[in-house]
């Protein structure tokens, strides 16, 4: 483990004692948060019930969903605007701009068209996550260098060649950049979305908790949340440090 990292978990670990102490003390009043130990111990009995499992399905499978149908169609949209420069000058002032558009409002529009099902907040978090894949797959095509493509071309590489031993290896980087961005968003738009509007999922189990007023339910539910983020940038972390020593660049 990294000093870097040493640090993060020792200071995570002392706001977690730190807010323990204040919750246990009367300092913070259990009206407003309750103490991380009952956090976990709601979260264990709304797994060990089988009570939280449902909606876990529900925003698991619609994140993973968005996310994918927004890595793949991302990179191909990407590829193809990177190859057409018109476009590309047309879409920049879009991609630009994108996410200062609250995507949410168009919720009860895609209701309408959807239904009140799960496929509404499928396309929000797909319609958070494209754009960073088309971003970040433009600027790894930009990065690689002419001489290489000229390179390509002396030693006679056709087009799936030289894509797949000069393009592509050069670009990753940038690639993945988008794959942890795309997988990062759509999870936002899935659990946003599932405030407004949906009937199942981990963002619906906290608004509900909300309303009702229990704030075991709510901070587990949030905890489940957390815990689930910290795995998925982790895991990617990781994925990326590996494919980098194989790249010699770490």
């Amino acid at each position: 483990m990294s000093p870097s990292s040493r640090l993060l978990a020792a200071s995570t670990a002392a706001a977690i004692l730190l807010l323990e102490a204040c919750t246990r003390l009367g300092v913070v009043s259990a009206y407003t948060i309750i103490p991380p130990s009952h956090m976990a111990t709601a979260l264990y009995q709304s797994i060990a019930s089988g009570f939280i499992l449902p909606d876990m399905r529900s925003t698991l499978v619609g994140v993973v969903i968005a996310a994918v149908a927004a890595i793949v169609s991302g990179f191909i949209f990407g590829a193809l605007i990177h190859a057409l420069p018109r476009l590309r000058t047309t879409l920049d002032p879009l991609f630009a701009s994108y996410y200062a558009i609250p995507i949410w409002v168009f919720y009860p529009l895609f209701v309408f068209v959807f239904g009140l099902t799960d496929i509404p907040k499928v396309v929000i978090g797909y319609l958070y996550a494209v754009v960073a894949m088309i971003v970040n797959t433009l600027n790894g095509l930009d990065r690689v260098p002419r001489v290489l493509r000229k390179t390509a071309k002396v030693y006679g590489l056709g087009p799936a060649g030289t894509l797949l031993r000069i393009i592509l290896p050069t670009a990753v980087p940038y690639v993945f950049t988008g794959v942890k961005l795309a997988i990062s968003y759509a999870f936002i738009g899935v659990v946003g979305s599932e405030f407004i509007l949906a009937t199942s999922g981990l963002g619906y189990r906290i608004s509900w908790a909300y309303i009702s007023f229990d704030n075991p339910l709510l901070y587990s539910t949030v905890l489940l949340i957390v815990i689930f983020s910290i795995i998925i940038n982790m895991s990617l972390s990781y994925w990326e440090r590996t494919l980098m020593r194989r790249r010699g660049l770490a």
